[in-house]
C-alpha cells in the first residue's frame, strides 16, 4: 500500500494536540516529519481566542492574514503524499496552513488533512485549504482526529487506500 511512496507528515500545533497525532502518523505510514512552525512563536496570550485583541483573533478575522513559519521542507518535490496536520480556529485551519499550502507546488501529490479542535468540527476548513492547491493535487476529505489512540489512527490510514 504505502511501501513504494514517500510520505511527508507537514503539521501546525499550538498546544502539542496536533503534534502528537503528527507523531504518531508519522511513525504508522514511515514518514518524514516537519513541524509548522511559526516564526514568531504564539503565546498563551495570543490563543486567548475570546479576546478581540488576540493575535489570533486578529489573524483569524483576516483572509489575507500569511503568518510566517521557520524553516523549508528539503525536496519537496520528492514526496508522494502530504498528512496536512492543523487545530481547527474558527471553523477554519489557521492562516499559517495557507502560508504552507501557498509555499509549494502540490500537482500531482496526495494530500490527506486531518485536524483537531476543542469542540467544533472540521468546518471549511477541507474546502478552503483544497482551494489553496493545483487542480492536479489528489486532496483527501479531512478528518477530526481528537483523541484517536494508535489503532484508530492505523484503521483510517488503511481505509485512505493510498
Amino acid at each position: 500500500m504505502l511501501e513504494n511512496k514517500k510520505i511527508l507528515v507537514a503539521y501546525f500545533s499550538a498546544n502539542g494536540v496536533t503534534k502528537f497525532l503528527a507523531e504518531e502518523i508519522a511513525d504508522i505510514v514511515q514518514g518524514d516529519l516537519f513541524e509548522i512552525k511559526p516564526q514568531i512563536p504564539y503565546t498563551a496570550a495570543d490563543l486567548i481566542w475570546t479576546d478581540r485583541n488576540s493575535r489570533t483573533t486578529i489573524e483569524m478575522h483576516d483572509d489575507s492574514a500569511r503568518p510566517a513559519f521557520v524553516g523549508d521542507v528539503e525536496n519537496m518535490d520528492a514526496y508522494d503524499i502530504v498528512f496536512l496536520g492543523y487545530p481547527i480556529w474558527w471553523y477554519v485551519a489557521p492562516h499559517i496552513i495557507d502560508t504552507f499550502l501557498e509555499r509549494y507546488d502540490f500537482s500531482g501529490k496526495t494530500i490527506v488533512p486531518f485536524c483537531t479542535s476543542g469542540g467544533s468540527g472540521v468546518g471549511k476548513s477541507d474546502t478552503n485549504l483544497h482551494a489553496r492547491c493545483s487542480e492536479t493535487t489528489e486532496w483527501r476529505s479531512g478528518r477530526l482526529l481528537n483523541r484517536a489512540d494508535k489503532y484508530t489512527l492505523i484503521r483510517w490510514i488503511n481505509g485512505l487506500d493510498l
